[in-house]
């Protein structure tokens, strides 16, 4: 392991900021996916935002470009598999929907008992990039947020 000095200056400086956990799923009828993305931000308006950095190899990215439509599930505690499963660092025999349970929704798959949904709609097809990942903004259609339901975060490389 390299010296902290000699360690990539931005990866330290985003392990000290706790990042959000979320799996964006999308579905058109016949196929779902789905993508791990921690690089969110909320931007209020009307409607409202959000703004993600997403990695343009991911197979929902496409997904999610063909239907414009995707749901955003806020991961709770005691669901980290689930992201480790959708980042494609766990495995998952049957495919990543057979990690966690799933319901239907509109904009793709809903994971229970996570920490809040939003369903979020495409706003541009063609995004530029921030540094490796693309710079992807969603216009929020719907938000569902139950009471007494902590969401999980990532910081320093550990779930909290």
């Amino acid at each position: 392991m390299p010296e902290p000095g000699e360690r990539n200056q931005a990866r330290r400086l985003r392990s000290l900021l706790p990042a959000p956990v979320t799996v964006w799923t999308s579905s058109d009828g016949d196929r779902e996916e789905g993508w791990t993305i921690s690089s969110v931000l909320v931007a209020d308006g009307e409607p409202p935002e959000l703004v993600s950095l997403v990695n343009e190899d991911a197979d929902w990215w496409e997904l999610y470009c063909s239907t414009g439509r995707a749901t955003v599930n806020i991961l709770a505690h005691g669901q980290h598999l689930v992201s480790e499963v959708f980042a494609r660092l766990a495995p998952s025999p049957g495919g990543v929907f057979r990690t966690g349970q799933w319901s239907p929704a509109p904009g793709g798959p809903r994971l229970d008992g996570a920490a809040g949904w939003a369903e979020v709609s495409l706003l541009d097809t063609s995004p530029g990039h921030a540094g490796w990942g693309l710079l992807v903004r969603s216009s929020v259609v719907s938000i569902d947020l139950p009471t007494g339901v902590e969401a999980l975060r990532h910081q320093g490389g550990r779930y909290l």
